[in-house]
């Protein structure tokens, strides 16, 4: 067993009440300011996702404070160990993508599920296959063009490690499309590079590509979906191909793993109260992540956690 599985196998071992804090404390939650460690950049979707919560998640506290910290450096790494590091009361909630999980499959991240346990996920933003809609017309003429050229279609993505990474990565193991993968510092880069025939393709989330969609520069030919997307009728699915391929670009709040149960149900209840809200669901409508469902609880993404990584894992060691 690899020191990375270890992190997410030894989690319930190690979920006790940490010293000092009891789950009577949740009566009294919170008692001091809550700090939003965000994984990432500001100005970036992580980033504005803990800030849209950040209000109505007070509001649901019955007026709680907090301050949003950004900590992007080591690929949000810094917020994770500062959660796992701190007090296990409650107060400090780590904001964070599916980078999470892909940058602990590749050992970019020393923080498991040991050391920190997830509250919800509340975004699952739809991953592509883009491609320029003047090159290729559809998934069929990709996979024609594929098979006639094996080796040589190149896709695009962010970063190695990446959420685009690992979609690539699942896309070629599930179809065995011959292709490789050039990795970009950011999804802007990657596009530029489709657009100029630098590259065939990129892998990435839908959200950030409708402006280039809309314009009719950029199409969406393959979505990692169960079932085809109302505003794209036409673009087929991976599990309609038969790959069971329908993770996203997740966005989801963690607490340090010896958090008290009655503590970690609270800020779920909470969390839950601020997804249900229509402020914030006019607020996903608004930035088009209500294509799927984006709630999942606390053990239910923990399971998705957990075979996410062993997927991603076998992914990146086989690349």
């Amino acid at each position: 067993m690899n020191n990375h599985l270890k992190h997410l196998t030894l989690g319930l071992a190690m979920l006790g009440v940490s010293a000092g804090v009891s789950a009577s404390d949740a009566d009294d939650f919170p008692s001091k300011p809550l700090q939003l460690l965000v994984a990432a950049g500001a100005g970036g979707g992580t980033d504005n996702f803990a800030r849209v919560v950040r209000p109505m998640l007070e509001e649901a506290l019955g007026g709680a404070r907090s301050t949003v910290i950004n900590l992007p450096a080591a690929s949000g790494a810094l917020a994770h160990q500062r959660t796992a590091n701190g007090a296990a009361d409650g107060h400090t909630l780590d904001f964070a993508s599916t980078t999470f999980v892909t940058s602990l499959a590749a050992g970019q991240n020393p923080v498991g599920l040991d050391q920190v346990t997830p509250l919800a996920r509340m975004q699952s933003d739809v991953m592509a296959l883009f491609v320029n809609p003047e090159r290729f017309e559809d998934f069929d003429a990709f996979m024609a063009y594929a098979e006639e050229h094996p080796g040589e279609i190149n896709v695009g993505g962010t970063h190695t490690a990446s959420p685009d990474h690992v979609a690539f990565l699942a896309l070629r193991d599930a179809s065995g499309i011959d292709m490789n993968f050039i990795p970009y510092d950011s999804t802007g880069n990657a596009t530029a590079n489709v657009l100029g025939g630098n590259i065939d393709a990129t892998t990435t989330s839908l959200s950030p590509l409708l402006s280039y969609i809309d314009a009719g520069q950029m199409a969406p030919i393959l979505v990692f979906s169960d079932e085809r997307l109302e505003d794209y009728p036409d673009v087929p699915t991976t599990v309609e191909n038969g790959w069971d391929l329908t993770d996203g670009n997740d966005r989801a709040i963690f607490v340090h793993a010896s958090t008290p149960d009655a503590i970690v149900e609270k800020l779920e209840t909470a969390l839950k109260e601020v997804y249900d809200s229509e402020e914030y669901q006019s607020y996903a409508e608004r930035v088009n992540l209500t294509y799927r469902e984006g709630w999942m609880s606390s053990d239910e993404y923990r399971q998705r956690l957990e075979n996410n990584f062993e997927l991603y894992s076998r992914l990146l060691q086989d690349d």
